[in-house]
């Protein structure tokens, strides 16, 4: 049998088939292969158009199953992953009403502050576990009171991967999982957070119906089989917002194991078994999708919104007539300079508001720039390490609230295809990098076997998940680490 992952992001779609009989990958891809646009119409937004993320789909659907190996007829069930904390707002004809609100917008941090205040923190911390900060319900207060037309007519809101799963089967539910990322879960009282929708004013019935995040969630209709060449009837058995799904995909199930990500937004996801929170908000604290009734499982998430944008920025603005720089150039211009990029420091916060310190948005910078000493070699460096030393940041937290500070788990992809951020991270964090070979679309693939009963246990599910390497701290270089991360909290331009 086979399985098919798609994963919904904000820079592309990737979209992975499964074989379930040898837990490998036959086929991959990804649509655009250029980063998808995200609007701005006013500083600190951050939108698209859901349509966008479905013709990708569609597009990138044409591409996987003109693969010669790939038999779309023998797809047995799909599974979602999406790029988390987005707000879609649909019509009772399941029109979409507006662009989406994405994870890195920064417009909704007033209200969700506004509500922390008034909620206080028993409430907030004890039920929601987060303050609503920046989060779905946030956004979606946003609109009531700035759009009261558009809010007129919302029939129901969606996180990105339940729109994708409507225009699958025609169906709108979501996860509980889902609606924790959002602030939209309580965790005291395992229910909708109505409470926070009451005090605001909204109705609990804009919520959809849930269903589990593993398991049968509805079935693909005629009219999505006929755009993406499947056969009708196919299941929908995962939904997972994009971090918890890449835990997920590198086996990170138990209490204690952690994995990272370093894409657009850098993020580290620790798993715990009890409720625990950050008062002082860095981190957050949402529902993992292997959470059940018999074993309680929460991810801790850390995360930096402007990791991989960050290094993506530096490539454009290193172009030369519209050709972007290699970005195997530019590591290897930064493999060339020592650790601490000879004094140069640079902070990664110019992607919108970050958790890191509280929901505020303190912008990206260089600083201690030395004309006659600093050069490509020390730009990128800095990018690179200025991204890990954020995410160790938030890191700490996690150690705090009972995550492993020993093992991180990684897809080898993306930041991590550096040696230099690879080897910094590992450095820094005091961690053994362990790198696989998998990536969001094919976990959720993966997922989706379980969810519709190939798989009968996690242990089967990741027999076919291949180790590609392990980076070790090295001892002789962990003081030097330590020492650029003290010079680079010094240099931050606020306290946290």
């Amino acid at each position: 049998m086979l399985f098919l992952g798609i994963d919904v992001g904000s820079s592309s779609v990737k979209l992975s088939v499964l074989d379930g009989n040898s837990g490998k990958a036959l086929a991959s891809t990804q649509y655009p292969e250029t980063e998808l646009e995200i609007a701005s119409p006013q500083s600190g937004w951050a939108e698209q158009n859901p349509e966008t993320w479905w013709n990708c789909i569609v597009e990138g659907s044409k591409k996987l199953f003109s693969a010669d190996n790939v038999d779309a007829s023998k797809i047995e069930a799909i599974g979602i992953s999406y790029q988390m904390h987005g707000l879609v707002m649909v019509d009772s004809d399941q029109q979409v009403l507006r662009p989406a609100i994405i994870w890195c917008d920064s417009r909704a941090v007033p209200y969700g502050d506004a509500a922390f205040n008034e909620l206080g923190n028993d409430y907030c911390f004890g039920h929601l576990l987060n303050s609503p900060g920046n989060f779905t319900a946030a956004k979606l207060r946003w609109v009531q009171e700035n759009e009261p037309e558009t809010f007129a007519r919302v029939h129901k809101i969606m996180l990105p991967g339940d729109y994708v799963a409507m225009k699958l089967s025609g169906v709108i539910n979501s996860t509980a999982s889902g609606l924790s990322e959002g602030t939209l879960w309580d965790f005291k009282d395992q229910k909708i957070a109505d409470t926070l929708l009451a005090h605001w004013g909204i109705s609990a019935d804009v919520i959809p119906d849930l269903v589990p995040s593993i398991g049968a969630q509805s079935e693909v209709n005629a009219a999505a089989a006929a755009e993406l060449g499947l056969r009708p009837g196919v299941k929908i058995c995962y939904r997972g917002g994009d971090q918890p799904n890449n835990a997920f995909s590198l086996n990170v199930l138990q209490p204690g194991e952690v994995a990272a990500t370093a894409g657009t937004s850098g993020v580290i996801y620790g798993v715990i078994d009890k409720p625990a929170s950050d008062e002082k908000q860095r981190v957050n604290t949402f529902l993992h999708v292997t959470d059940s009734e018999e074993a309680k499982r929460n991810g801790v998430l850390v995360c930096v919104n402007g990791a991989g944008r960050s290094f993506s920025w530096l490539r454009q603005v290193l172009s030369i007539d519209g050709t972007p720089v290699d970005y195997n150039v530019l590591n290897k211009a930064a493999e060339a300079v020592p650790v601490g990029s000879e004094g140069l420091i640079f902070h990664p916060f110019g992607n919108g508001a970050e958790r890191i310190f509280q929901n505020r948005n303190i912008g990206a910078q260089f600083t201690k720039l030395e004309l006659n000493r600093h050069g490509l070699g020390h730009m990128v460096r800095s990018v690179q390490e200025g991204i890990v030393f954020a995410l160790n940041q938030g890191f700490d937290v996690l150690k705090s609230m009972g995550g492993s500070a020993e093992v991180v788990r990684v897809a080898k992809g993306n930041m991590f295809l550096s040696p230099v951020f690879a080897h910094a991270f590992a450095n820094t964090t005091q961690a053994a990098v362990e790198e696989y070979e998998t990536d969001g679309a094919e976990g959720a693939a993966r997922a989706a076997a379980m969810g519709c009963g190939f798989y009968s246990s996690p242990a089967e599910a990741f027999a076919g998940l291949t180790k590609t390497g392990v980076i070790e701290p090295n001892p002789a270089l962990i003081a030097q680490y330590q020492d650029a991360y003290g010079a680079w909290v010094e240099a931050l331009p606020v306290a946290n």
